[in-house]
């Protein structure tokens, strides 16, 4: 037995022409990898462009055989006409880890009968389908896309086996056999273990060697392969190929399809393709059940970004919190259900000395009970907090171009990040909004009873947060504990995707200035929002047409 698994492993890693699949290296026939390659960019993009007609009402975008990940991409953009936001990296990686697990079937799996539907080991290779299958539409529904892109590998090697296994084709089969991804439904017209299916072939010509009788009565069958032994039910039809010992016995010959120079290699590019359909009904199975976002964060692309909180939880923030989870559940439960609705959820904790842990989930009501659970107590006897420190966190954890809100009371005590924290900006392109609360008024260092520190963030204290809004496209609210309520309009608003920053600017209160901007007709509603003003403000709104809606939030 030691001998046998020596011999078997030399001869895996050795002679790669074992491999009995679609799986060559040379040549122009298809491989698994083509195959399987090919599928998962049809179908992303097929998704894309429902979303698209759902939300856009148009898709002018071609899908055929030479889609490329870029073009995918641009397709799967709210612009296709600019850049795309998502990353090629996490795409390709998905697409990697899908199609190299799809072919680690062949060194893992290369004598398992039904993971390759040999031996009309048709039931078990079902089996291995439908349960990889459940398997993969649980993970993706957990968030475990890892784990589901290698079991949904291993699962298309096998299904795409069976079109150049079996006889599929041969019967005159033009669809897939949908059978196999359906447990529910029977498998029928199998050729029972004593049933003749195969002749010996004529010299290298094997394209009759398949019984009529087979054919006429539509049987499934597919062939027999052993490399230690040439035991096969008399009168079926062997695989096929130098390594196949059956294919030496009567009948002679075998009925793969797997290259151009096969046993049946006339029929090869007839299977490829009934391989790919049958890949594409699969993907389609998934999609069906884990929705369109949930699909294509499968596949490493994502809709919307991530909408991130990094709270202040020091003790003075207590009514603060709140307000908080009153404003963010509101707008998780505006965008539940719309093509706005975020593809993760991120929450980061911080006062002094510590921050974090990161809190992230794909699940609305697990963020809202992650937010439920946050308490608001202590502090390190000062007014200051690590918030750059848990804004750095968040943007290490978050996706590019997500929405970030940092609610505090107090200015920062790690001023020395805010360059790391400008660059990680710039890179990820997402934006920060700061909700500061509070700022002139009294903070208590420890919830303990002793002393209020009396403060008032200074210029230089609060200038530190707008330099870090304006560096993401994002904003500084400046408003009372009291007013903060009031205020959450302001974060609705600027959560939305929509919204676009046409004019900012800060300036020094005490003395009258203009401010001027221009819009296109294309702009339907204007919000201007004035914040940080202590004391009371006459203002002044003109222009030159008609606006048909305006807001100013002071």
């Amino acid at each position: 037995m030691m001998l046998r698994q020596v011999v078997t492993l030399l001869v895996v890693l050795l002679l790669p022409g074992l491999s009995h699949s679609f799986n060559p290296n040379y040549g122009t026939s298809v491989t698994h990898r083509s195959i399987t390659v090919r599928a998962i960019l049809r179908k992303t993009a097929e998704v894309c462009r429902g979303l698209a007609i759902a939300t856009r009402g148009d898709f002018t975008f071609t899908i055929d055989d030479s889609l490329s990940v870029n073009a995918v991409l641009r397709a799967c953009s709210s612009d296709p006409s600019s850049t795309s936001p998502f990353s090629s990296d996490d795409f390709q990686t998905a697409i990697n880890k899908i199609h190299r697990h799809n072919s680690k079937v062949d060194l893992r799996y290369a004598f398992t009968a039904a993971r390759h539907f040999d031996n009309e080991a048709f039931q078990e290779g079902r089996n291995i389908i439908t349960a990889g299958l459940a398997n993969v539409k649980t993970n993706v529904n957990s968030g475990n896309f890892a784990t589901g892109r290698k079991i949904l590998g291993e699962i298309c090697h096998t299904l795409q086996d069976f079109y150049s296994h079996s006889n599929w084709v041969e019967l005159g089969k033009t669809t897939p056999y949908s059978t196999l991804i359906r447990q529910d439904q029977p498998l029928e017209n199998l050729a029972g273990v004593n049933v003749p299916t195969c002749r010996s072939c004529t010299g290298d010509n094997c394209q009759n060697n398949i019984l009529p009788e087979v054919i006429t009565q539509q049987l499934i069958t597919s062939g027999y392969f052993e490399i230690f032994s040439n035991d096969k039910p008399a009168g079926k039809c062997s695989h096929g190929g130098f390594f196949d010992i059956t294919s030496y016995e009567d009948p002679v010959g075998g009925i793969n399809k797997d290259k151009q120079d096969s046993s049946h290699g006339f029929l090869h590019q007839e299977a490829a393709d009934l391989a790919l359909d049958a890949t594409l009904e699969l993907l389609e199975d998934i999609r069906v059940a884990v929705g369109e976002k949930n699909f294509l964060r499968f596949m490493g692309l994502s809709q919307s970004s991530a909408l991130c909180f990094v709270i202040d939880t020091t003790g003075s923030m207590r009514d603060d919190i709140a307000a908080v989870r009153e404003v963010s559940f509101h707008i998780i439960d505006s965008r539940k259900g719309t093509p706005e609705e975020p593809s993760l959820y991120i929450l980061v904790p911080f006062h002094d000395p510590g921050f974090g842990p990161v809190m992230s989930t794909t699940d609305p009501d697990d963020f809202k009970a992650s937010i439920n659970r946050l308490t608001a107590s202590g502090g390190a006897g000062d007014i200051r907090e690590k918030s750059l420190s848990g804004l750095q966190l968040a943007l290490t954890a978050a996706p590019p171009a997500s929405d970030i809100f940092l609610f505090t009371d107090a200015p920062a005590n790690d001023g020395h990040l805010k360059n790391a924290v400008t660059a990680l900006i710039e890179s990820t392109k997402s934006v920060v909004t700061f909700m500061l609360t509070n700022v002139f008024a009294t903070r208590r260092g420890q919830s303990d009873g002793q002393n209020p520190l009396t403060r008032s963030m200074t210029q230089a204290q609060t200038e530190l947060y707008r330099d870090l809004a304006r560096a993401s496209g994002g904003q500084t609210i400046e408003v009372s504990k009291l007013d903060l309520t009031q205020a959450t309009a302001v974060i609705e608003d600027l959560s939305a995707n929509a919204v676009v920053t046409v004019f900012q600017a800060a300036v020094d209160p005490g003395r009258p200035m203009n401010f001027s901007f221009v819009i296109d007709a294309s702009v339907r509603n204007i919000i201007i929002y004035i914040t940080g003003v202590q004391r009371s403000l006459a203002f002044r709104l003109t222009s030159s047409t008609e606006m048909e809606s305006k807001r100013v939030c002071v």
